[in-house]
């Protein structure tokens, strides 16, 4: 086994062609100096004109006091450059630090991951050799936002934050991607059964972007389904759009079921700033052995050469990459049945390198062009957003830290009614974690400490409510002794609810 030098993690001193293009290089922590070497002398090897800016991130930025991980410095290097090559980092454990990656992907508006997963069967083991899947992943809002409040003893939320402008454009770029990729079909994934409000206008704006895309397949499934069948059948899929949290899922099942998460790599594409990645780790525990494999970051600056314009070199160094694959010479963590020889990081390198100008005699050869798939901004956008809708308030939901003995819900109704009496709103359903258990709650309900409780305007359907009535209805609340933790306007948009019912109303 040979170590690797830390030396040996320097970027190569290319001479910077007059043509060449700055490339900001984060090297990472554990193995990522080490992948990030070799897949450098595969590039400079290539001839790619690729000069290089390298940055610190990761492990030292944590430990000089940057929280998130990354310094001023190296922000605007990034910046400059809009073009990033990132090795994997590690994150440290405990309260404090906020992930890189996500810290990067929003502050950078890098909306939209993408993350090829093909086999290589027979030449690495998969069970479906004829997988070909684009995972496309919305990759700033939902779950990620990372709004999370601790509201009562017992209980803790997290905002799930869908926005029309958000889901547009990730649907609009897979549908792009598709297009330029030469790809025929679009598959959505939502629970929209149950999230109707949230993944319900993802599901929806993805209706709207396929009508202006005749040329390409759309459907639509249940993410629960839809990534069992995934797993299962991956032969039905080709691009697959998604939100934030379901793609973060399914992306790392769909690498694993092609055959090694060890070989994927990942684009994060913005409107001015992209970022290329291994989905890997950083893998202390093999760190500095020299046995890692550099094929997920490799294939990463793969996809950066397409995205910089340098389709020809993209498709050598791949089709290079497929040979070396092909000939049988494997890492360790891909070694099988037709492995003809174990290599370690940098060796595996120098095979690649070795078969530039190659393809592969097997395996579908790479063939990229030249091709932007960033959705433009002022593309026509759905058509049902010319008007914006009429908003109105019609109630207010109301967030209560009540843990009276029994946790009685008609006890809980009392006191509300008692105080809220006098005002314009009314006390229309109490629910326990989304479960209606007032009015005709059901005993068998397992209660928090955490209520939601409904106020709608006591007049006829249809009658609004005004900010200063909510106001004098707190202000009741809280002179009843009740403690809110938390309210929601209720509004209507055009005459129809922006809310859910309760579970059981």
């Amino acid at each position: 086994m040979t170590a690797f030098s830390p030396a040996a993690a320097a970027p190569i001193a290319n001479p910077a062609p007059a043509k060449a293009t700055r490339v900001t290089i984060a090297h990472g922590d554990g193995i990522g100096p080490e992948i990030m070497a070799a897949t450098l002398r595969v590039l400079d090897t290539a001839g790619v004109e690729l000069a290089y800016d390298p940055i610190e991130i990761g492990a030292k930025a944590y430990a000089a006091g940057h929280s998130a991980g990354i310094a001023p410095d190296a922000w605007d290097a990034i910046r400059r450059n809009k073009v990033v090559l990132k090795a994997p980092i590690t994150t440290p454990q405990g309260g404090g630090y906020k992930s890189l990656n996500v810290t990067t992907r929003k502050t950078l508006g890098l909306f939209a991951n993408v993350r090829p997963c093909v086999a290589y069967q027979p030449f690495v083991a998969s069970k479906h050799p004829g997988m070909d899947v684009v995972i496309v992943r919305e990759n700033e809002e939902d779950t990620y936002g990372g709004i999370e409040h601790r509201q009562t003893a017992e209980v803790t939320q997290c905002l799930k934050l869908i926005t029309r402008p958000g889901c547009e454009r990730i649907v609009r770029h897979a549908f792009e991607y598709a297009r330029a990729h030469g790809r025929s079909k679009v598959t959505c994934f939502t629970k929209d059964n149950i999230m109707k409000a949230t993944d319900g206008l993802f599901h929806r704006v993805f209706d709207e972007v396929a009508e202006q895309y005749a040329d390409i397949e759309a459907d639509h499934m249940i993410i629960d389904i839809g990534a069992a069948m995934l797993a299962d059948q991956p032969e039905r899929f080709d691009v697959i759009v998604t939100p934030n949290l379901y793609g973060d899922i399914i992306s790392d099942i769909a690498a694993q079921v092609a055959g090694s998460v060890g070989l994927a790599g990942s684009a994060n594409i913005g409107p001015t700033c992209a970022m290329f990645e291994a989905i890997h780790g950083s893998a202390p525990d093999i760190a500095g052995q020299d046995i890692a494999n550099p094929s997920g970051l490799l294939l990463s600056a793969v996809q950066m050469l397409v995205h910089l314009g340098r389709a020809d070199a993209a498709t050598r160094i791949h089709n290079a990459w497929l040979r070396t694959i092909e000939d049988g010479v494997h890492t360790r963590d891909i070694t099988g049945e037709s492995t003809r020889q174990a290599v370690g990081t940098q060796a595996f390198a120098d095979a690649v390198i070795e078969r530039l100008g190659q393809s592969p005699l097997h395996l579908t050869p790479a063939a990229y062009q030249n091709a932007t798939t960033t959705p433009d901004h002022d593309a026509p956008r759905a058509a049902n957003l010319v008007k914006k809708p009429t908003k109105t308030l019609v109630g207010v939901d109301v967030f209560l830290d009540w843990d009276q003995p029994g946790r009685d819900p008609d006890a809980l109704a009392k006191a509300l009614h008692r105080a809220s009496a006098d005002e314009a709103l009314e006390l229309r359903l109490i629910t326990n974690r989304g479960v209606k258990v007032w009015p005709q709650g059901f005993p068998e309900t397992f209660c928090t400490d955490h209520w939601r409780c409904r106020f709608v305007c006591r007049t006829l359907p249809g009658s609004t409510v005004t900010f200063g009535q909510v106001l004098a209805l707190m202000g009741r609340l809280y002179a009843a002794g009740l403690d809110v933790v938390k309210t929601e306007h209720l509004y209507h948009f055009d005459g129809q609810p922006g809310y859910s019912l309760g579970q059981g109303e």
